[in-house]
């Protein structure tokens, strides 16, 4: 019988205990989930369910977020390079020989630098709200973006705002018509863990290593055009961070790639699940297996 139960687990990597999540037939299809900033693998708890009625679904915690661990900055240098060796480490480790890819926000970066150093594993990419080009790049990273010319204390100092509880629920609720549909758990629980000690500086760590990601844009587009990997956007058109372009150029290289919008957010899930879950359905029954 086929269960959609979703089971909590830890997996040491380099180190690291890093959490995940994992549902669905053992056999299936693997896809691995990715998060971003400031969430964690919480926020697939919609879009799981879906997925494993057909799939082998895996949703860790990238280092630093949720309930992976979290060693000081002074222990662990938080750069997207570093968190996409423990997602290597993951991935070795638990034997995924190929499987889709989730990739939104931060797991963008990440995944799509695992598809580089392996691309012989990538059977396909779902990119929600996970950018790959300059023109995706929003006002909103201004800020960010100064950071990166001049880390100076001041500036880097000017990005803690991004982990108050206003600016938290900011990026949950721009964007979205029905903010009703917006379940308090998920910024609450976001909050609680940024609160935790050290983890400012983490999340300021991080921010300021963004620029090594639009650095490597470049070799990320080299790779849609020579891999040409069955590639879905689903993309919530109102995000205040990641613009309707950065969607739409994932065309430009790859001609396999798919891009549907949808009248939400950043966290395009809290409001779409069901739509986004069966888009992806329809698009992994074309991947090879």
């Amino acid at each position: 019988m086929k269960t959609t139960a979703i089971h909590y687990n830890k997996v040491k990597v380099n180190d690291l205990n890093i959490f995940y999540r994992e549902a669905g037939p053992k056999e299936a299809p693997v896809i691995l989930l990715l998060h971003g900033y400031p969430t964690s693998s919480f926020m697939f708890r919609k879009l799981i369910p879906i997925l494993a009625t057909q799939y082998h679904v895996i949703a860790p915690d990238l280092p630093g977020f949720g309930f992976s661990d979290a060693p000081g900055p002074k222990i662990y240098s938080y750069t997207f390079d570093n968190l996409a060796k423990a997602m290597q480490g993951f991935i070795d480790n638990l034997k995924l020989k190929r499987f889709a890819v989730y990739i939104f926000d931060y797991g963008a970066p990440t995944g799509l630098r695992l598809a580089l150093a392996n691309p012989e594993k990538i059977t396909g990419i779902i990119s929600q709200n996970g950018n790959a080009y300059v023109e995706g790049l929003s006002t909103a990273w201004n800020p960010i973006q100064k950071a990166w010319d001049n880390p100076s204390q001041e500036n880097r100092d000017a990005l803690k705002s991004f982990v108050s509880l206003d600016m938290v629920k900011f990026q949950y609720e721009t964007g979205v018509t029905d903010k009703s549909l917006i379940e308090p758990e998920a910024y609450i629980l976001d909050k609680h863990i940024l609160d935790l000690p050290g983890h400012v500086e983490i999340q300021v760590d991080l921010m300021v290593d963004y620029k090594s990601n639009v650095l490597l844009y470049p070799k990320f587009q080299a790779y849609f055009r020579d891999k040409k990997p069955k590639l879905l956007a689903v993309w919530g058109k109102n995000d205040p961070f990641f613009l309707p372009a950065g969607a739409e150029a994932y065309k430009r290289d790859n001609p396999n790639a798919k891009v549907k919008f949808y009248d939400t957010g950043h966290f395009a899930l809290e409001t779409h699940a069901q739509e986004i879950g069966a888009d992806i359905l329809e698009f992994m029954k074309d991947l090879p297996k």
